[in-house]
């Protein structure tokens, strides 16, 4: 069984998940990111849809473009 959150509920999801990566820092962003995926995993409890997931994560991931300047650009 799928559920589909409403859209004001993944937008809220989404900031509040972009405070979070945030808040963890560059030195820990992918420790951080891999252990929400570990976490909403167990939470999934399927491992098919959990590596569907994952390939639809990749699937034409676009490369940062609206994002904030590396930090060594913003210091200058």
């Amino acid at each position: 069984m799928t559920s589909v959150l409403l859209p004001e509920a993944r937008d809220r999801l989404y900031a509040e998940c972009a405070r979070a990566i945030s808040e963890a820092g560059v030195e820990r962003e992918s420790l951080f990111l891999a252990r929400l995926a570990l976490l909403l995993f167990e939470q999934v409890g399927d491992e098919a849809r959990c590596r569907a997931a994952l390939a639809h994560a990749l699937d034409e991931l676009p490369m940062p473009s609206l994002s904030a300047p590396p930090a060594d650009e913003r210091a200058s």
